[in-house]
C-alpha cells in the first residue's frame, strides 16, 4: 500500500477564504497550533496538531498562530511560526521557517512568531468581532484579551478596538463536516490501513493471548503504513469487552473468550474507527452467535436510514427498535416492544449512542440537533454505526450463559447522493465472514 500525498495547500487556501467570507470582512481570525505537551520531566509527548489549525493550513509545527484578516490589503492569510535555526534543527529537526511557510504552505504572508507580540494588536485595531476557541489555552487566552485590551487603551487616540469576541467553532465545525473528495480519500486510506489491522488481529488470536499483544499486531500495521492510531486502541477480552472505554488491555485471553477490538488508523491527520468482535478460538459460541447476529441486524437497519434527507438519528432509533425486538426475542427483555422502547430498559444491555461523525478528530466536530430537532443527512457527512450489547459479567437477572458477554460492531459511513458508501466494508463483519476470516 504506497503512501499518497495529503491536502493540497490550494485546498487548505481555499478553506481560509471560505471561512473569511463567513465571517465577514469586518471580523478577524485568530487560532494557535497545539501547544507541545510535557510527557514527564524533560520528554514530550509526540506531538499532534490542532485539528482546526491542521484542517486551514497543513502546517505541522508547534509555536505558530494563523491569523485571518478578510479584505486586507497587505493579504488576509497570515502565519507567525518558528524562524529557521540551524542549530536547534539539529536537534529537533528542520523547520520551515517565515520564508518556507509563503512558499509550501501559500500564505500571503509569514512573521517569526516573536514578533507576534508586537503586530497582532495592529491587525485587530479597526476590526469589530475576534473569532477565537476561547477555553482552549488559558495561556493564549490572556495574551489575546491582553492585546485586545492595548487597542482599547487607544480609543482616545482615535484607535477602533474590537467589540465583540466570538467562538470560532460556530463557524469552523459546520465547515469541517462536509468533507471534501480529498478529504475522503484520506479517510479511504485510514480505513483501509484499519482493515488491515483488524484483520492481522484477528489472524493473531488464539487461546491464552494477551489483549496487549492483539493490540501491538494491530499499532504494528499502522506504523507500516505511515498512520499512528486515531485513539488508544480498546482490546478487551472476554468480561473486558463490556467496558465500553477499557483502556488496560493487559489481561490474557481464554478459551471461549470474545475479544472486542476498537480501533482505528490516523492518516494524514483523519481517523478510521472500526470495532470487530471475534471469538479468540475462531468460533462463537451458541449465546456468543446469537447476540452477534443481533448486534449484526441492529447496524444493517441503521445502515439502511443512512441516506441524504433521513434524520440523522434515524439510524439510532431503528438499532434500538432491532436490539430490543432481538431482547424480548432471546429472553433479556419482558413484556412488549413499544413499553421496552419507550422506557428504554434496553439501556441495561445498550448504553450509547449508535455513532458519531468522524473525521480529523475520531469525534469530529459538527452538530447533531439543529433548533432542537435531528438534523438531516447530507452528501459529504462521514460518520459511524456502532450498535452494541454488553451484558455484565455479575447481572444475575440474565441466565448464566449470558454473563459476560460484550459485543460492538462498527463501521464508518460516507454519505452519498443517492445513499451511503461504507468506508471500511472491506472488513469481514457477520459471524460466518468472522469465522471463515479466521479458519483461512
Amino acid at each position: 500500500m504506497k503512501p499518497i500525498a495529503g491536502i493540497d495547500s490550494r485546498e487548505h487556501a481555499r478553506r481560509r477564504r471560505q471561512l473569511m467570507r463567513i465571517a465577514g470582512d469586518d471580523a478577524i481570525l485568530v487560532l494557535p497550533a497545539a501547544p507541545e505537551r510535557i510527557r514527564s520531566r524533560d520528554t514530550h509527548y509526540p506531538y499532534r496538531q490542532d485539528s482546526d489549525f491542521w484542517y486551514l493550513t497543513g502546517f505541522p509545527e508547534p509555536q505558530a498562530v494563523l491569523v485571518l484578516v478578510p479584505g486586507r490589503a497587505h493579504g488576509e492569510a497570515i502565519l507567525f511560526c518558528r524562524e529557521r535555526d540551524p542549530d536547534r534543527e539539529g536537534w529537533d529537526g528542520p523547520r520551515h521557517g517565515p520564508e518556507g511557510a509563503v512558499d509550501s504552505f501559500g500564505f500571503d504572508d509569514a512573521y517569526p512568531i516573536d514578533d507576534l507580540d508586537e503586530i497582532l494588536p495592529g491587525l485587530l485595531e479597526g476590526r469589530t468581532r475576534v473569532y477565537y476557541h476561547f477555553g482552549h489555552d488559558t495561556e493564549f487566552d490572556i495574551k489575546l484579551i491582553g492585546w485586545v485590551n492595548r487597542v482599547r487603551a487607544l480609543v482616545r487616540s482615535g484607535a477602533q478596538p474590537p467589540h465583540e469576541l466570538l467562538e470560532l467553532g460556530h463557524l469552523l465545525d459546520e465547515l469541517r463536516l462536509f468533507k471534501s473528495p480529498a478529504e475522503i480519500r484520506m479517510m479511504q486510506r485510514a480505513a483501509d490501513i484499519s482493515v488491515r489491522a483488524h484483520e492481522a488481529a484477528m489472524r493473531a488470536a488464539r487461546p491464552g493471548v494477551h489483549e496487549y499483544e492483539l493490540q501491538a499486531e494491530i499499532e504494528r500495521v499502522f506504523r507500516m503504513h505511515d498512520a499512528v492510531p486515531a485513539y488508544g486502541s480498546i482490546v478487551g477480552a472476554g468480561a473486558n469487552a463490556c467496558v465500553l472505554h477499557y483502556v488496560a488491555n493487559n489481561a490474557q485471553s481464554k478459551e471461549g473468550d470474545l475479544v472486542l477490538v476498537d480501533a482505528g488508523a490516523e492518516y494524514r491527520g483523519y481517523a478510521a474507527d472500526i470495532t470487530r468482535t471475534f471469538p479468540v478460538g475462531g468460533r462463537f459460541g451458541k449465546e456468543q452467535r446469537a447476540l452477534h447476529d443481533l448486534v449484526h441486524e441492529a447496524q444493517a437497519a441503521a445502515l439502511a436510514e443512512a441516506r441524504p434527507g433521513l434524520p440523522y438519528e434515524a439510524g439510532h432509533e431503528a438499532a434500538v427498535l432491532t436490539l430490543t425486538e432481538g431482547l424480548l426475542r432471546l429472553g433479556l427483555l419482558k413484556g412488549n416492544l413499544e413499553k421496552n422502547v419507550a422506557g428504554g430498559t434496553y439501556r441495561r444491555f445498550y448504553r450509547h449512542k449508535t455513532g458519531h461523525w468522524l473525521g480529523l478528530d475520531v469525534h469530529d466536530v459538527g452538530d447533531y440537533r439543529i433548533d432542537g430537532q435531528s438534523r438531516l443527512l447530507e452528501p459529504g457527512m462521514v460518520f459511524t454505526i456502532e450498535p452494541g450489547l454488553y451484558i455484565a459479567p455479575d447481572d444475575t437477572s440474565v441466565a448464566a450463559k449470558w454473563r459476560g458477554i460484550g459485543i460492538r460492531i462498527e463501521d464508518d459511513v460516507l454519505v452519498t447522493r443517492d445513499g451511503h458508501k461504507v468506508l471500511t466494508a472491506r472488513l469481514a463483519r457477520s459471524a460466518d465472514e468472522i469465522e471463515a476470516l479466521m479458519a483461512g
